[in-house]
C-alpha cells in the first residue's frame, strides 16, 4: 500500500510540474473599436451647411423627403404666419407655394451651445416668388441637436433682410 501511495504522490508531482511548465492561456478580450474622434467645430460647420444646402435645393424642388430625414420629430419652424410643427412643413414644402429659379447661401456662421448643440446662421438670397410676391434676402437661423450620433434640425427661422 505504501509503495502505491509512493507512486501516487510522485504521479501528482510530476502533473503538477508539467502543468506549471506550461504556459497559461487566458482569454484575451478583444480590442473594443476605437471611439469616433469628436468632430471639430469646423467639421461640424461643413456638415451642417452641407445640410443647409440639400435643403434648400430641395425646397427649391418642392421635394419634402430630404426635411423628413433632417428635421427632428420635435422640429418646428418659425415664420411670419408663427410657429409650425414638422408635418405642417412637409405638407407646405410639398404644396411649392414658391416659384425659386435660384438662391445662394453666404456669410455663414456657427454658434456651438454645447457639443450635441448648435445654432447655424446665414444670409440667403432668392430669386424666385412666393405666393405670387418676389422673395426677399433673408437672414436665417438653423438650430441642431446630436442625437443617437445624428445631427438632427430642430428649429428653423427667417427674418427678411434689408
Amino acid at each position: 500500500m505504501k509503495k502505491y501511495l509512493l507512486f501516487a504522490i510522485g504521479l501528482l508531482l510530476m502533473l503538477a510540474s508539467v502543468s506549471l511548465g506550461q504556459e497559461t492561456k487566458t482569454a484575451t478580450p478583444a480590442p473594443s473599436p476605437k471611439p469616433k474622434p469628436a468632430m471639430s467645430k469646423a467639421q461640424i460647420q461643413k456638415h451642417l451647411v452641407a445640410t443647409e444646402k440639400k435643403l434648400w435645393e430641395a425646397w427649391k424642388n418642392k421635394d419634402p423627403k430630404p426635411f423628413q430625414m433632417a428635421i427632428a420629430a420635435d422640429g418646428i419652424g418659425i415664420g411670419e404666419m408663427g410657429v409650425t410643427d414638422k408635418a405642417t412643413l412637409l405638407k407646405e414644402i410639398a404644396a411649392g407655394g414658391c416659384d425659386i429659379k435660384s438662391y445662394n447661401l453666404t456669410n455663414f456662421r456657427l454658434t456651438m451651445l454645447d457639443s450635441d448643440a448648435a445654432v447655424l446662421t446665414y444670409k440667403g438670397t432668392i430669386d424666385g416668388t412666393c405666393g405670387g410676391m418676389a422673395a426677399p434676402p433673408v437672414w436665417s437661423s438653423s438650430t441642431y441637436v446630436r442625437r443617437g450620433g445624428k445631427w438632427w434640425a430642430v428649429a428653423h427661422q427667417e427674418t427678411p433682410a434689408k
